[in-house]
């Protein structure tokens, strides 16, 4: 998906949905001064920048496709004097880094969304030595539960199909599932935390309005329902009054023997 430029100068207004994963993340970072430290989809550079500052690291590179994000993390680095930040435009599944060359990798909502995830995570395992660290946080199934549910009645109540609802819903990660994916590419995995957050909304029309949801969310949405369907979603929230969403989240370790 083509993102327009004006989305990464602004990209910081919209931290409150990432925040969440990277906190529960950087609980579990194993932090050593002199380390190399891979940040995967690293994005505007809300990890990479804490990471810099936090674990003493020797040297920190920050991975990403998206140019004009790279863009607005170069910026932050050169404002705030960072002197162990790479910044790289690039694919994650081709890393120009040597075998056995980093010490810990990080990816914030990244690798496991990815349409190459079991690349890239190949491509992890290659340039980490052994006994080096991948840490991936993610949110899990059962995620805005509350605004499917009223969805899901809101198909019901049309007569239409639930099936793609219930195929939108189900393509998040599940626990098990993330662990396969990481002992399929070479690693030993654990869950290393788990955590619950909410996003409280005064009614449907606020949620529906909400920058972070029309960038992310809205267009999966449309895929599974026409706009009249979103509006009955919409209208009953409104009905109901305020919305709470419930957002499960999940760290895993990744270690490569």
């Amino acid at each position: 998906m083509e993102i327009d430029a004006g989305v990464a100068a602004n990209y910081d207004e919209l931290p409150l949905w990432s925040a969440p994963f990277g906190q529960l993340l950087l609980e579990h970072v194993p932090l050593r001064r002199g380390q190399t430290i891979v940040d995967v989809g690293a994005g505007t550079g809300f990890l990479t920048v804490e990471l810099a500052q936090r674990s003493g690291a020797g040297r920190v590179v920050a991975v990403d496709p998206w140019g004009d994000a790279m863009e607005v993390l170069r910026r932050k680095v050169e404002f705030l004097k960072l002197r162990n930040v790479d910044v790289v435009v690039g694919d994650a599944s081709e890393l120009d880094l040597d075998d056995g060359s980093v010490d810990v990798v990080v990816s914030n909502l990244g690798i496991n969304n990815f349409d190459n995830a079991d690349v890239v995570l190949r491509e992890c395992h290659r340039v980490l030595r052994p006994g080096g660290r991948l840490l991936i946080s993610t949110n899990l199934v059962g995620h805005m539960a509350e605004f499917y549910d009223v969805f899901g009645e809101v198909l019901d109540r049309l007569g239409q199909d639930r099936k793609p609802l219930d195929e939108h819903v189900n393509h998040r990660a599940t626990v098990a599932g993330t662990l396969a994916l990481l002992e399929s590419a070479g690693f030993t995995a654990t869950v290393a935390g788990r955590d619950t957050f909410t996003q409280r909304y005064v009614d449907g029309t606020a949620l529906f309005n909400h920058y972070f949801i029309r960038l992310g969310f809205l267009d999966g949405w449309q895929t599974v329902a026409g706009d009249e369907v979103l509006v009955a979603v919409e209208e009953e929230l409104n009905r109901r009054g305020g919305v709470t969403l419930t957002i499960p989240a999940a760290c895993f370790e990744g270690v490569k023997p």
